[in-house]
């Protein structure tokens, strides 16, 4: 696994904010399912924001493919549910105290050592489920 990749996962389970940051570009975009990150700022944000709803939670990568500047991720998040949980939809989600464990696959490019864009790829149902949340239908 590339040297940035490896810093960013170590980083996220440390919960280093400063960490994760050097791993990307001050320009970097990350997308997502339920977020679009521009920026240092916007990245801190997130994970601080995961850390604080799932204090705790690790990534464990299961496999990882290089391929000339892009590297794929495939893996699992686990954690507790301790700390509140904005939704997609705007909603606090309060703390359940239920464990999650999500299958995950992210997409980096990298440029001169660090990441410059990334994709975040999970099932937000599979999270949802896990915490016990009910999606209704809207009209």
């Amino acid at each position: 696994m590339p040297d940035v990749i490896d810093q960013m996962v170590t980083a996220i389970n440390a919960q280093d904010v400063n960490g994760v940051v050097r791993c990307y570009q001050a320009r970097a975009t990350v997308v997502g399912p339920e977020l679009q990150a521009e920026g240092h700022e916007q990245i801190r944000s997130y994970h601080l924001h995961m850390w604080e709803a799932f204090p705790g939670a690790r990534m464990t990568i299961w496999e990882h493919v290089t391929e000339g500047d892009t590297v794929a991720i495939e893996g699992v998040y686990t954690g507790t549910h301790e700390g509140p949980f904005l939704s997609p939809w705007g909603e606090v989600i309060t703390p359940t105290s239920r464990l999650i464990s999500i299958r995950f696959c992210w997409m980096s490019t990298l440029e001169g050592g660090v990441i410059v864009s990334q994709r975040l790829y999970h099932d937000q149902m599979e999270i949802y489920s896990q915490l016990g949340i009910r999606l209704t239908t809207m009209r």
